[in-house]
């Protein structure tokens, strides 16, 4: 008897099995696409289709309802595990793939080893979300808006992760694309990881109804109110729970850029003498009343300095009405180093130590060595390579009626740290200071993410942020995350402006400086506890 040839149906329904059970090309574009996409959504490197440098909010929210539309579609949690994993992948090596530039160019690894060494990182990383997307196949309700929140539970579960664990590397969340989108108000609220829990919320909500024919429109319709309601809320003052009183008199400030070529930083007879000189200058005849040099502006010790040279500086500073933070490396053989600033100011005897903060995140194989990894450490040739660790929640520095908070670097990554000086309103910083050198990763897009990172630090705790760095982006930036002055990137120059200081404490300010990221790690936790009753049920 000769077999009937099946129906278009069930040819239909058999080949739907097998996409469904099967990687196909098509398919891994996909998800290489959106992990694409999702880096550059928080700053778009590209000089065409938007302005380059600037978050794309719907882009990374796009890049995440392709995601969760190919997680939906997935019966297998191990096919779920591999495609979030793929996506993460790609998404962090489209994010940070700068580090090929400190590595090979200025640390000397091979090609072939540096390339490998950011795709491990990556991978690792990635790990988070793989685990994420395998759980959703198997905690998620059936259908509806209880299903986008558990995967949205689970992708806050995978950034915070990112956040704590082997000290934290959480560079290119997807919050951060959202400092000029619709949420942003929200900022003030839940900070930049529930920015990426709502993102996460909407997305998947997005792709689980497109599923759904009956309901498809109403829910999309749904989700255009709810945004246009969020983003007419106030992004200033709107989320304070203390009165916050008319700004003190605003503060002049100068901002030092030196444009000190990175592969002569450190080099003697090029960079330091270079260093020296123009930094010296610009300090001796600055005009504000503040002026800040950026991070190891002075790349040796005050020991190792010209003699006088260090002593000049403070009897500079130690009269009138001026002072100056600058980025230093503190400390010495036997009592190891430091990566710090130093302020100077006329109520400062010069006899008496000087005010310090001392960087506290440190970078892992740029300025601490993680446990086991020397090897990797020798390959390369990178300067001041083990610092000591400063202390969380280091005093600000007092000038005219201000409260100056400095941070070094990425430590504003960190919103959580520099959450824990609100703890106490009368002693909470009034401006955020970070000064910074980027020169390490060349004129790439890390200037623009690290430039929206510091903005979203502003919207969060409704504070400027003034930036001074080796090659940009030297910005100040007022408490609604908006830059207000700013210098051109890899060039010297001097910035001058005025900023205001703010007082009053956000709700995401009360409650991270007294809990820390617990009540997020709670949220998470919590909703995909009801989801595993639920699916017991």
């Amino acid at each position: 008897m000769r077999a009937s040839l099946p129906t278009l149906p069930a040819l239909l329904e058999h080949i739907g099995y097998r996409a469904r059970n099967r990687f196909s090309l098509f398919q891994i574009a996909i998800i290489l696409i959106a992990g694409g996409a999702h880096a550059v959504s928080m700053a778009w490197p590209f000089p065409f289709l938007f302005t380059q440098g600037q978050p794309v909010w719907w882009l990374q929210l796009l890049a995440l309802t392709l995601l969760v539309g190919q997680l939906d579609g997935s019966r297998s949690w191990k096919r779920s595990a591999w495609l979030g994993g793929l996506f993460a992948t790609a998404m962090l090596c489209a994010t940070f793939w700068w580090l090929f530039i400190s590595m090979h160019e200025y640390g000397g690894l091979a090609t072939p080893l540096t390339v490998l060494a950011i795709v491990l990182l990556a991978v690792f990383l990635a790990l988070y979300y793989a685990a994420a997307s395998g759980l959703f196949v198997v905690l998620a309700p059936v259908r509806g808006a209880s299903r986008a929140l558990v995967f949205a539970a689970l992708w806050l579960l995978a950034e915070l992760a990112r956040v704590k664990l082997f000290t934290g590397f959480p560079w290119g969340e997807g919050g951060y694309a959202h400092v000029d989108g619709w949420a942003r108000p929200l900022a003030a609220w839940v900070g930049v990881h529930g920015l990426s829990f709502i993102a996460a919320f909407v997305a998947a909500w997005l792709a689980i109804s497109l599923r759904a024919p009956r309901t498809r429109w109403l829910t999309v319709l749904g989700i255009v109110v709810l945004s246009v309601a969020v983003a007419r809320l106030p992004v200033s003052n709107g989320g304070q729970l203390e009165d916050s009183p008319a700004p003190s008199a605003a503060l002049s400030v100068t901002l030092l850029q030196g444009n000190i070529p990175q592969a002569e930083k450190f080099q003697s007879g090029t960079g330091v003498a270079t260093a020296l000189r123009w930094y010296g200058e610009q300090l001796r005849n600055a005009k504000t009343a503040l002026v800040v040099a950026p991070e190891t502006a002075l790349p040796l010790l005050p020991q190792q300095l010209p003699d006088g040279y260090w002593q000049a500086l403070q009897l500079r500073f130690a009269t009138g009405q001026q002072a100056a933070l600058i980025g230093v490396p503190l400390g010495s053989f036997e009592a190891g180093y430091a990566n710090s600033v130093v302020g100077l100011k006329p109520e400062q005897p010069v006899q008496n130590e000087p005010y310090r903060y001392d960087k506290h995140h440190l970078v892992p194989f740029g300025e601490f060595v993680p446990s086991g990894f020397r090897w990797f450490i020798n390959m390369m040739s990178i300067p001041l390579g083990d610092f000591n660790r400063g202390a969380v929640g280091q005093a600000s520095f007092n000038w005219k009626g201000q409260r100056l908070a400095p941070n070094i670097c990425y430590e504003d990554l960190f919103g959580e740290e520099l959450g824990t000086r609100f703890s106490d309103a009368a002693l909470a910083p009034t401006i955020f200071v970070n000064v910074s050198n980027i020169g390490w990763f060349g004129n790439t897009v890390a200037i623009d993410q690290h430039l929206q990172i510091s903005r979203m630090r502003a919207l969060e705790f409704d504070r400027p942020m003034i930036r001074a760095t080796n090659t940009g982006a030297t910005v100040i930036i007022d408490h609604r995350g908006q830059v207000t002055h700013s210098l051109p990137r890899y060039t010297r120059g001097v910035l001058v402006g005025d900023v205001e200081g703010r007082s009053g404490i956000t709700p995401y300010a009360w409650w991270v400086a007294r809990y820390g990221l617990g009540p997020l790690w709670g949220l998470g936790l919590a909703l995909l506890g009801l989801a595993l009753v639920a699916r017991r049920r």
